[in-house]
């Protein structure tokens, strides 16, 4: 025999909303009661922010019709915790949801942001993910298909620029916004005064490495935080003190390449490597094409570009080396004027190499897609040397210059054009290096 439920002749008397039918052995018979355990308590507000942060054992309809939406999983978690979410309006396939799983693990995986989180992104998918301890976190019990953010460019900014040390040897690190024109503010300090350093930035922090502070090169490799103002902290070591050096990015490791050892002392040509995933030193991983200093840096999404510089006198190299697989970088152009102490800033498609000296204002391009010289397509405001350079997703900034210039810099990447003054630093100074997020 089987005992059967007829739903037809089941009362709601005595239900409140969210309750669900559980089995009370002690009365021997079905009754309401709390749905832990029992059923996921599906929310009547409809998600429509770009912002969601979960709670165990709730359900959630994303419509993500207008934006994406990133959902923040709990920060702590226990056995068995459940939540579920689903494609209100079949538009996850235009604008994806994204897990932050703040913490946790998500199928094994490490999630700490500092790389590439969990994407949904196919219109009318549902998700189930069940916590099952601290190995693996969370596990998608039902979703249809999973992918992976790509991996953020962090050589491009969509909120704050950021200019570092610089001279007279200072220790200054000076933030500016890139949502609206305006002066920047001073946010904290390295870890020593220096100039002439290289700048990084990941998806957290930004990075600055080498420069001098007096009579030779420095091996420090500074760190300092994005999401709140402060100072920076000493995180590694380049593999050898130096100064004049150039900076660059990839998905997963910065780079400084070039270079000089100290005031009066020989040029190099090292590309050091460090990782954005732990604090740890540097390691040799190639060589430029020519031993110099005095050089800038730009980062496609897969090659790292080395322009300009010295040695002693002035070059127009521009050196190209690859993300993938360590080694050394192939000469693949020229810069319009050959110069020294420039900065480098860049778009998806395009390198750019700013001011420099002999003292000039010209605004190089070259491209990415294929190797070839760069041209001239603009003009700084001010002709100088020793800027620092940053760049948002629209536009490349010049910065700071020698020898005591607080200019800010703007200047399009969608079309080639002048820059525009749009603000300026805390204080003057040149040989400074630039960073964004």
């Amino acid at each position: 025999m089987v005992n059967k439920i007829d739903l037809n002749l089941l009362s709601t008397v005595g239900a409140s909303d969210g309750q669900a039918l559980v089995y009370s052995a002690a009365l021997g018979a079905v009754q309401y009661g709390a749905a832990s355990g029992g059923g996921t308590d599906w929310q009547t507000s409809i998600v429509t922010s770009n912002t969601l942060s979960a709670v165990a054992g709730k359900g959630y309809w994303i419509d993500t019709s207008s934006n994406t939406c990133t959902v923040t999983l709990p920060s702590s978690a226990s056995v068995g915790d459940t939540i579920e979410f689903s494609d209100y309006k079949r538009t996850w396939g235009a604008n994806a949801v994204t897990i932050d799983a703040n913490g946790l693990n998500f199928q094994g995986r490490t999630n700490d942001n500092t790389g590439p989180l969990p994407e949904y992104s196919t219109s009318g998918q549902s998700i189930r993910i069940v916590y099952s301890g601290s190995t693996q976190g969370w596990i998608p019990l039902q979703d249809s298909t999973v992918s992976y953010e790509t991996p953020p460019y962090t050589n491009q900014g969509s909120v704050s620029g950021y200019t570092s040390g610089g001279l007279s040897t200072t220790n200054i690190l000076d933030k500016f916004s890139f949502v609206s024109d305006g002066n920047a503010s001073d946010v904290g300090d390295l870890t020593q005064s220096r100039y002439l350093p290289a700048g990084q930035s990941y998806v957290a922090s930004g990075y600055t490495s080498g420069g001098s502070g007096g009579a030779s090169g420095l091996t420090t490799i500074d760190k300092f935080p994005f999401a709140a103002d402060g100072n920076a902290s000493d995180v590694g070591d380049l593999t050898q003190g130096r100064y004049s050096l150039a900076g660059q990015i990839s998905t997963a490791s910065g780079y400084s390449s070039g270079g000089k050892l100290g005031p009066g002392q020989p040029y190099i040509n090292t590309i050091d490597k460090f990782p954005f995933s732990a604090d740890a030193n540097a390691s040799d991983v190639g060589d430029l094409s020519q031993i110099r200093g005095s050089v800038t840096g730009q980062s496609s999404t897969v090659s790292g570009y080395t322009s300009g510089g010295e040695n002693p006198s002035n070059i127009n190299t521009i050196d190209k080396f690859p993300f993938a697989s360590d080694g050394n970088a192939s000469d693949v152009g020229d810069l319009s004027v050959a110069r020294r102490l420039v900065s480098g800033q860049n778009s998806v498609t395009h390198g750019y190499t700013s001011g420099g000296d002999t003292t000039t204002n010209v605004i190089d391009k070259f491209p990415f897609a294929a190797n070839g010289n760069a041209s001239d397509v603009g003009d700084l405001t001010v002709a100088r040397f020793g800027p620092a350079g940053q760049s948002s997703t629209s536009s490349g900034y010049t910065s700071a210059g020698y020898p005591t210039y607080n200019t800010i810099d703007k200047f399009p990447f969608a079309s080639n054009a002048n820059a525009s003054d749009v603000g300026d630093l805390t204080v003057g100074r040149g040989y400074a290096t630039g960073q964004q997020v």
